[in-house]
């Protein structure tokens, strides 16, 4: 928890590396707390800090009958037992204003999802919180357009932004990355995390289903 305390207590480095990770969203109680386990196992071993991240609600998925989560409260509690019983903090999606409020109660990062990054409502009411705002770049938006982003969440008063690169839209089924956008966006002043694993999404396939390269 101390790391968070001090993140954005002093100019923000490149030496302060940190592992945002977890399960995309909550299944069940074991899945949370076998991956919490072994993720704070490596960390510690690594000296790297941890932010435990699952979703408690998935609202942005391919298919109709795609697993979205288990329950809002029922997945925030668990969350809650985690970050009790391994004491490292959380961050989870919002997707409306109400749920920024609920989740709040819960995590100490609210995550904003890419294509809700434009979102003034949504990061206003994440941002009157007073929790730490990590902003995810739109797959559609360029890196320089994300100060404007990062500006409706300092307008309110909250200065604990984070913004997260995770590809761009190349053609209608790939993403890539340009990592030239990383060092624009540490301009802003503020944290900058890459998400390798959404980056390598291969989104609108014909199954429904999004698809990526593992490799």
């Amino acid at each position: 928890m101390e790391f968070l305390d001090t993140l954005f207590a002093r100019k923000y480095t490149a030496r302060n590396f940190f592992l945002l990770a977890g399960p995309c969203v909550v299944e069940n109680r074991e899945v949370l707390s076998e991956t919490a386990a072994t993720l704070i196992d490596v960390c510690n071993e690594l000296e790297i800090p941890l932010i435990f991240k699952s979703s408690y609600s998935k609202a942005n998925r391919s298919s109709y009958q795609s697993f979205t989560g288990i329950g809002d409260e029922k997945a925030l509690q668990l969350l809650a037992e985690i970050k009790e019983t391994y004491h490292v903090p959380l961050v989870t999606d919002i997707h409306s204003e109400a749920d920024a409020e609920m989740a709040a109660q819960y995590v100490d990062v609210l995550q904003i999802p890419a294509f809700l990054c434009r979102q003034t409502s949504l990061l206003v009411a994440a941002a009157k919180t007073g929790k730490i705002v990590n902003i995810k770049k739109g797959q559609f938006l360029s890196p320089e357009a994300m100060e404007f982003a990062l500006n409706k969440v300092l307008a309110v008063g909250n200065p604990k932004v984070m913004l997260t690169e995770r590809g761009t839209s190349f053609g209608y089924q790939d993403l890539i990355v340009d990592f030239r956008g990383i060092p624009t966006m540490k301009t802003f002043g503020k944290p900058v995390i890459m998400d390798c694993t959404h980056a390598l999404q291969q989104p609108n396939q014909a199954s429904g289903v999004t698809g990526g390269d593992p490799i």
